[in-house]
């Protein structure tokens, strides 16, 4: 069994489900352990469902980063681009000026 953070989001799709039916006998089901048993078991898959939406959420988020990434560069390079263009008139500007 492997301890510490799993990193593969498929790893939680194959714990074992735990079935707490209704073929489960009175005395059984009234067991106080029975039932942290699967208190338990509806904590974990709680928690297993919270776990694959934020992996979820995470890797839309990611992409979007990256997207927004791509186009914060590109805008940026444009910016660049402008500023010369502008500097370069601006010295064009200037030397008419002194020539004329």
């Amino acid at each position: 069994m492997q301890h510490g953070p799993v990193t593969d989001p498929a790893d939680f799709r194959r714990r074992p489900v735990i079935v707490l039916g209704m073929s489960t006998p009175e005395s059984v089901r009234t067991d106080p352990v029975h039932q942290e048993l699967a208190a338990l078991a509806q904590q974990l898959d709680r928690l297993l469902a919270t776990v694959r939406l934020l992996t979820e959420e995470n890797r839309s988020l990611r992409q979007s980063q990256e997207q927004l990434s791509g186009e914060r560069a590109g805008l940026l390079a444009r910016n660049e681009q402008a500023r010369s263009r502008v500097e370069a008139m601006i010295q064009r500007l200037k030397s008419l000026e002194s020539n004329g």
